[in-house]
């Protein structure tokens, strides 16, 4: 079941006027009912694997708290890792595994494996795995104690809205709201308002901006043959924008439909393209896996705390991983590495910068204005920079193969041919509410990049003219949005991980 589909227009309402109504103690029970019937949606069966990983990391919690020694402690915590992990690796990265050797077997002139295994990615997957493992490891390292009800913990691990693609949350923020949801106050107008609006603008990110540049995105990047450097550089950075409202859509629909039922989901994405860094843009890019990784693999490999070396070798571990989190595919791996060497070579330059003298006596001289005419620019500068550094990287995540993504920057340095822009995807119109939609993005980012919510401005204007404001929004995801022939919905782009 799709956020952007008729079903979950017709189940969410269900889902909410039934929990506003029933007795407090079935709150938990109805949305965990929900929550399995949402996912089940997909493929029932697969409802089984989300059951299996929330009895495995909810009897190791229970065993954890319970255990006094720690050596057995170290043992239940990774009989849960390994069994979770085990899981995933069986149904998204057995047949990567089986190709990767057939490919050694046959350069090194053995029979290669003709046999793979047929088994369908679980949608979510590598969402829910991650947030059942880390309630494991914060009951192991004492930060949260163990939850002694199966239905709660169940819910947590499967919580309908934020699901399938995230954002992570953890066991100290989340199950903690799913403990006190007794005490929740159901309605409050202010909030249910805020909730729904900001479903409505996730909905505006997916169809009216994402949706739209994939029609271009997609015809070049299947075609990439027929193209050169100015279709594929254009493909590309539409890109850019069709996977951030994709996946921030996403999240603001997770969001909005939390804030309803009186849940709060942490924030996902904090305006990554005006970031000056990779450093800072992995700051601000799907913070829930950063600080996830963060916390559970960067830290425990030792940070940076045993020396530049052992650092910039956690970096790669862990953007690797990232890749192959996101991908049981050689081009998701490089995307990973390009990013840790990106990573790597701007904390060198920035430790080089440092040992250089910034203020000379001529600086001293300059006026104020001019000085930060120099920062306003400096920045700027930096984030176009960052911006191509991050687009580049998106070639390999956006490509189908290691193969094409390579292909592909070959494709645009040796050819320069050149087709209408208005024949590759996206006509005059088109482009139009393309630029429209992003303008109005631009608009919010900078709004909360200067640290003022776009929510609370408007809900200061006077009452007519903020319903104008809500209504344009509902009309321009309702007129301007991508439909298909028979209203077919588009799959968001993470689901897929």
């Amino acid at each position: 079941m799709l956020f952007n589909s008729i079903d979950f227009l017709l189940f969410f309402p269900l889902v909410v006027c039934v929990f506003f109504l029933i007795p407090k103690k079935l709150r938990c029970v109805w949305l965990l009912v929900s929550s399995y019937y949402f996912y089940m949606s997909w493929n029932p069966k697969y409802a089984l694997l989300i059951a299996l990983s929330t009895v495995i990391t909810y009897l190791s919690g229970l065993f954890i708290d319970k255990c006094s020694s720690n050596t057995y402690k170290k043992f239940i915590v990774a009989g849960s890792l390994i069994s979770n992990l085990l899981i995933l690796g069986i149904f998204k990265y057995a047949n990567f595994a089986i190709y990767t050797l057939s490919a050694v077997l046959q350069r090194a002139g053995f029979a290669p494996i003709d046999k793979r295994l047929d088994l369908l990615l679980p949608v979510g997957i590598s969402f829910y795995t991650f947030q059942a493992l880390s309630y494991t490891l914060d009951v192991y390292k004492g930060r949260i104690k163990a939850e002694k009800n199966l239905i709660r913990y169940a819910l947590f691990v499967s919580f309908f809205p934020q699901l399938v693609a995230g954002p992570i949350e953890r066991s100290g923020h989340l199950l903690r709201q799913i403990q006190n949801i007794d005490k929740l106050r159901l309605w409050n107008y202010q909030r249910v308002r805020d909730g729904v609006l900001l479903m409505f603008w996730g909905l505006f990110q997916k169809l009216v901006i994402a949706d739209r540049a994939s029609l271009l995105v997609n015809e070049v990047y299947d075609h990439y043959q027929s193209y050169g450097f100015l279709e594929i550089s254009i493909a590309t950075f539409l890109f850019a924008f069709q996977i951030y409202c994709d996946f921030a859509g996403y999240t603001n629909i997770a969001r909005g439909a939390s804030n309803v039922m009186g849940f709060e989901l942490m924030q996902n994405f904090r305006q990554p393209y005006f970031a000056i860094s990779i450093k800072d843009f992995w700051r601000r890019w799907h913070i829930s896996l950063t600080s996830w990784f963060t916390d559970y693999l960067y830290i425990p490999l030792g940070g940076n705390r045993k020396g530049d070396v052992r650092k910039y070798i956690n970096i790669f571990i862990v953007f690797i991983v990232s890749g192959l989190w996101h991908g049981a595919s050689w081009n998701f791996i490089v995307w990973g590495f390009v990013h840790a060497v990106y990573q790597v070579a701007g904390d060198i330059k920035d430790k080089l910068t440092d040992k250089v003298k910034v203020l000379k006596n001529s600086n001293n001289s300059l006026r104020l204005n001019d000085k930060n005419s120099l920062l306003f620019s400096d920045r700027l500068l930096r984030i176009i920079i960052t911006f191509i550094l991050v687009d580049i990287a998106w070639v390999f995540f956006a490509s189908s193969s290691l193969r094409q993504a390579l292909d592909m920057l070959i494709q645009m340095f040796t050819s320069f041919q050149m087709a209408s822009i208005y024949e590759i995807g996206l006509d005059r119109g088109n482009w139009f509410m393309f630029w429209f939609g992003v303008g109005i993005l631009t608009v919010v980012d900078v709004c909360h990049e200067m640290g003022k919510s776009i929510f609370a401005m408007v809900n200061k204007q006077l009452l007519y003219f903020r319903w104008l404001l809500y209504l344009g929004l509902i009309w321009s995801v309702i007129m301007f949005g991508i439909y298909g022939s028979k209203y077919d919905t588009s799959q968001f782009i993470y689901f897929q991980f």
